[in-house]
C-alpha cells in the first residue's frame, strides 16, 4: 500500500510502498478514501528536517544537552550512532483519516466491517488505529467534511477550556483551518467573534461565518478594535490558534482581556509570559492539550479504558463525535475550508504546496480504495545477491523493528554474515525502512509468515516483552533456532509453558536470549583472569538505570514486566555468567514500597560468592551508566561502563580500556550464527537461560 514518509534528516517527502498493518486487539483496521494534510504541524516537520544540523540543534537544545551527557559518558561514536539512527528512522504523517472499517480487532463492541469511521490515523491507504480514536460518520457528513472532524476536535478542546457562555465575547487570533473552526464553534455556541489574522481571504470567511475581524496587514490595532468590540469592558476570553515563534500573541491577548478573563493557546506560541500582564487583571491561562481528555493516556489510548462518562462527559472520541454532530446538522460548514485536492500519487505536489508561498488551506488527500489481500501485508525488496558463500549462511528473520534492533541487532547480524530474509513489524513503517536499510529480502505485518518461511533458520524477537513467550514457544513449535531479545517471558506460567515446549522439540533448536554483556571483549578478559582464582568471589555491580515515566509500556507490569524483568536480568546473568555457579539464594530491597526501579538485589551462589546488584533510577544522565567491581583473593578488577577495564594488585595485568563502549552486541550475534550453523554448542546453556528467567521473575515479585 502507499503511504507518506517524512525525512527528519532531509525533510523529503516519500510516497513509499508499505505492508498493510496488522489489526491489534483493541484496534480498526480502516481502508482510507480521504485524509487531510494539517499544514500548521506538517509544515513544521518539513521544515525541521531540511533545517541545517546547527540549526535542528538550536531547535532542541534540551536534546543537545542530552547527547552531550551521552557522548561523556558513552563515547563520540555510539552516541553518533544513536542520533543517526534516530533521525534516519521516517516519520509516518497525518492524523486526518477518512475511511471504512475493513476488519475489527478483538474485545471491540460498537463497530463492525463496512462502518463508515473517522481516526486520527496517517496518510496512507490502510490504517490500524485504536478504537477510542475513532468514531462513526453520520449519513449526513460526506467522507471529504468528516476529514476535518480532528482538526475540528482540537478546535472544541480549546474552546471547551474556554467555557464560554451565551453572549460572551470571545477573540480568536490565528485563522488557519483550526482557528475557522473555532469561530464557527463559538457561534454556534452563542458568543460574539472577533477574529485576528494577517490573510485577507481567511478574515472574510471568517466574516461570512458571523465573525468581526481585525486586518493585521492593513494596520488594524487588534487592541482598539477588541474594545470597541467588547463595548470598552474588554473581551472575555482569547483562544490562541496562530503558529508563530513569537509570544507577542500571549501579550496582546493578556491586554485585550477584562479582569479574570481566560486565554486558551491551542495553537503554538512563544512563552516569554510578563507577570504584570496576568497579575493586575488575574486572568488565566491554559494550554489545550489536542483533541480532549485521554490524550497521551497509553490506558486510554492504547488499552481502550474509556473514562466514565458521568465523570468525564468530554473524551477524545466524545469530541470526535460532537464534532460530526455539529457537521451533521449544518453549523460546522468546512466545505468552504476546501482549497486542493491531491491524489495520493501526488502528494509530493501537496507538500510542496505546504512548504511554498502560494496559498492554500484545506488540503484534501484522496485514495482509490485499496483492495486488501494476504499479499499486501508484505512487500519483496530483491533477491538475496547470489555468490559463494551466501548459501554457507543461515537465514534470519526478525519480528520486531524497534529502536534497539535497528540500532544495534540488526547491524550485529548483518555484520556477522547473517542472511537476513524477512522482517516484521505492526504498523509496517519500522519494517520497510529496516528491509531496505540492511538489505533484507522482505518486510511483512505477517508474523504468521515468518514461522513458516523456509528459508529462516532463526527468528529474532524484539517486541514488546509481554509478546516475548508466546512467539518464542511458535518459533519452537515450528522449529526454528530463536533468538530473544530480553527478556525470555515475564511470568512463571510463560516459563513453564517454554520449557514444555522445548522439551517436546525434537531438533531441540537453540534458545537465545540477548544477554550481549556477556561476549563484551572486556567481560570476556575479565573470565578469563577469574579462572586463574579459586575460592568465592564479591561482585558490587553498580547502574545508574535513570528514570523512566510510570506511563512508559516497560512500566507496566502486564506488558513491560517492570524494570527487574525488563533490564535487571541483564546483571544478574552477568555475575551469574563471572561467578560461574548456580543462584542459590537472593534478596531485594527497595527505596521505598512504590519504588519499581530504585533497588538493590543480593544475590548468593552455590559456590559461595556473593553479588550485590544496584539498580538505582535516581541518579543523573552525567553520570556513566555501569560499573563493576570484583574482589577476589586480595585482587579487584574495576569496569566503568564498558570502556575502562583496571586490575588493581593483579598479577600481570594493569588495565584493558578501548575506544569506544563496546558491550559484545557483535560477538553475541555471531556467537548464536556459529551455533545454529553447528560450529559451536548453544553460546548460553539452556539450564542458564531457564535460571536467569526465573530468578528474575522471582525478584521482581519478591516471590519465591
Amino acid at each position: 500500500m502507499k503511504q507518506i514518509l517524512q525525512s527528519l534528516k532531509t525533510g523529503a517527502t516519500e510516497i513509499a510502498d508499505v505492508p498493510v498493518p496488522r489489526v491489534t486487539q483493541g484496534s480498526l483496521l480502516i481502508q482510507t478514501s480521504h485524509t487531510l494534510i494539517s499544514a500548521g504541524t506538517e509544515r513544521m516537520l518539513v521544515d525541521f528536517g531540511k533545517a541545517g544540523w546547527i540549526k535542528k540543534a538550536r531547535q532542541q537544545p534540551d536534546k543537545v544537552k542530552m547527547v552531550l551527557d551521552k557522548i561523556k559518558t558513552d563515547g563520540l561514536k555510539p552516541t553518533l550512532d544513536t542520533v543517526f539512527n534516530k533521525l534516519d528512522q521516517p516519520l509516518p504523517v497525518g492524523y486526518c483519516n477518512v475511511g471504512v472499517v475493513y476488519q475489527v480487532g478483538g474485545g471491540i463492541s460498537g463497530f463492525k466491517a463496512g462502518d463508515r469511521v473517522i481516526s486520527n490515523g496517517k496518510h496512507a491507504e490502510a490504517v490500524a488505529v485504536p478504537v477510542n480514536l475513532c468514531a462513526k460518520v453520520p449519513d449526513a457528513v460526506s467522507d471529504e467534511e468528516a476529514a476535518f472532524t480532528v482538526l475540528g476536535a482540537i478546535a472544541l478542546q480549546g474552546i471547551r477550556l474556554v467555557k464560554p457562555t451565551l453572549g460572551e465575547t470571545i477573540v480568536v487570533t490565528g485563522l488557519g483551518l483550526v482557528g475557522l473552526m473555532t469561530v464557527q464553534l463559538l457561534r454556534a455556541n452563542g458568543c460574539r467573534v472577533l477574529g485576528i489574522d494577517f490573510d485577507k481571504e481567511k478574515l472574510q470567511m471568517a466574516k461570512n461565518f458571523g465573525a468581526e475581524v481585525v486586518d493585521l496587514s492593513a494596520g488594524q490595532d487588534p487592541l482598539k478594535i477588541s474594545n470597541l468590540y467588547s463595548r470598552d469592558r474588554g473581551v472575555d476570553a482569547v483562544i490562541v490558534t496562530a503558529a508563530t515563534k513569537s509570544s507577542k500573541p500571549i501579550h496582546q491577548a493578556a491586554l485585550m482581556c477584562r479582569k479574570r478573563g481566560r486565554i486558551v493557546l491551542v495553537g503554538v506560541t512563544g512563552l516569554e509570559l510578563s507577570r504584570d500582564d496576568f497579575f493586575k487583571k488575574e486572568l488565566t491561562f491554559q494550554v489545550s492539550a489536542s483533541y480532549g481528555p485521554g490524550r497521551y493516556d497509553p490506558n486510554y489510548e492504547e488499552k481502550g479504558q474509556d473514562y466514565p462518562v458521568g465523570f468525564v462527559r468530554w473524551t477524545e472520541q466524545r469530541n470526535f463525535e460532537a464534532v460530526l454532530d455539529i457537521m451533521a446538522a449544518g453549523s460546522l460548514d468546512v466545505k468552504p475550508l476546501i482549497s486542493h485536492r491531491f491524489s495520493i500519487d501526488d502528494a509530493e505536489n501537496a507538500y510542496e504546496l505546504i512548504s511554498g508561498d502560494s496559498p492554500s488551506l484545506g488540503i484534501l488527500l484522496e485514495y482509490p480504495g485499496l483492495k486488501i489481500t494476504k499479499e499486501s501485508r508484505s512487500v519483496n525488496f530483491k533477491s538475496y545477491p547470489s555468490n559463494s558463500d551466501s548459501t554457507k549462511e543461515s537465514g534470519v528473520s526478525f519480528i520486531g523493528s524497534g529502536n534497539y534492533a535497528t540500532s544495534s541487532l540488526m547491524p550485529a547480524f548483518k555484520k556477522s554474515g547473517a542472511k537476513l530474509i524477512n522482517v516484521a513489524s505492526a504498523n509496517g513503517v519500522s519494517g520497510m525502512h529496516a528491509g531496505r536499510k540492511f538489505g533484507f529480502e522482505k518486510t511483512t505485518t505477517d508474523n504468521d509468515s515468518i514461522f513458516q518461511d523456509t528459508q529462516t533458520d532463526a527468528i529474532i524477537i524484539t517486541t514488546r516483552h509481554n509478546s516475548h513467550a508466546d512467539l518464542v514457544i511458535k518459533a519452537l513449535d515450528s522449529g526454528k533456532h530463536v533468538y530473544v531479545e530480553k527478556p525470555l517471558c515475564l511470568k512463571q506460567k510463560e516459563l513453564i509453558e517454554i520449557k514444555a515446549a522445548y522439551d517436546k522439540s525434537k531438533n531441540k533448536p537453540i534458545i537465545m536470549v540477548g544477554f550481549n554483556r556477556r561476549f563484551s571483549p572486556q567481560i570476556q578478559k575479565v573470565k578469563k583472569l577469574l579462572l586463574g582464582t579459586s575460592g568465592p568471589k564479591s561482585f558490587i555491580f553498580n547502574i545508574n538505570a535513570g528514570h523512566i515515566d510510570e506511563n512508559h509500556w516497560t512500566q507496566d507490569n502486564d506488558v513491560g514486566g517492570g524494570r527487574v524483568v525488563g533490564e535487571a536480568c541483564h546483571f544478574i546473568d552477568l555475575l551469574r555468567f563471572l561467578a560461574d555457579s548456580p543462584i542459590l539464594d537472593w534478596n531485594q530491597n527497595s527505596m521505598n514500597s512504590n519504588s519499581k526501579d530504585t533497588l538493590s538485589i543480593g544475590l548468593k551462589f552455590e559456590d559461595g560468592s556473593i553479588g550485590t546488584i544496584n539498580y538505582f533510577a535516581n541518579g543523573p544522565k552525567s553520570l556513566p551508566k555501569e560499573r563493576l567491581e570484583i574482589f577476589s583473593q586480595g585482587r579487584v578488577l574495576q569496569l566503568d561502563n564498558f570502556r575502562k577495564l583496571k586490575g588493581f594488585s593483579w598479577p600481570g595485568f594493569s588495565k584493558m580500556n578501548l575506544w569506544k563502549q563496546d558491550k559484545g552486541q557483535n560477538e553475541c550475534a555471531s556467537a548464536f550464527l556459529n551455533a545454529i550453523k553447528g560450529k559451536t554448542t548453544a553460546p548460553i546453556p539452556i539450564e542458564e537461560i531457564f535460571e536467569i528467567a526465573k530468578v528474575s521473575i522471582e525478584i521482581a515479585t519478591n516471590q519465591r
